[in-house]
């Protein structure tokens, strides 16, 4: 029996292996390869769903990290999600969350799912940072006659 020339990826060493020959492929630019192309970005794209931990990073840290990977500026941000400057360095912040459209808008151009994004994540509460100690955040506080949530 003939053996495969791409089995399915099985390892981290595989799927790096993966890569590697997939971007030569795709900068070798011979119309003959279309096909190989085509299966190695198949069988890439299945090792990342069932093994990438995107999920285990919160929203703006993943957001981040895509930034850096797609070599983007927080400027770029602007144009991609039609937010202004100041909104974006809000949400890049934590002061911000992500909105629907946001979500929506981030993953159509990232190419992931919208779960990826639209999760919970810990946003900085402006009225309570003067507190040093972060269990203070978010709580009611008892201020003489008057409490503040």
């Amino acid at each position: 029996m003939e053996s495969l020339k791409y089995p399915i990826i099985k390892s981290r060493e595989q799927y790096d292996k993966y890569c590697d020959t997939l971007e030569e492929l795709v900068c070798n630019d011979n119309i003959g390869i279309k096909d190989e192309i085509e299966l190695l970005t198949l069988l890439i794209e299945k090792w990342d769903v069932e093994n990438n931990s995107l999920m285990d990073l919160d929203p703006i840290k993943l957001l981040k990290s895509l930034m850096d990977e797609n070599n983007l500026k927080s400027k770029d941000l602007v144009g991609i999600l039609g937010l202004s400057k100041g909104t974006v360095s809000k949400i890049l912040n934590y002061h911000k969350g992500l909105s629907k459209e946001t979500i929506r808008k981030l993953a159509d151009y990232f190419k992931v799912s919208q779960e990826t994004f639209n999760r919970p994540y810990k946003l900085v509460n402006e009225m309570n940072r003067h507190f040093r100690n972060a269990s203070l955040m978010n709580t009611k506080k008892n201020m003489g006659n008057i409490i503040t949530i």
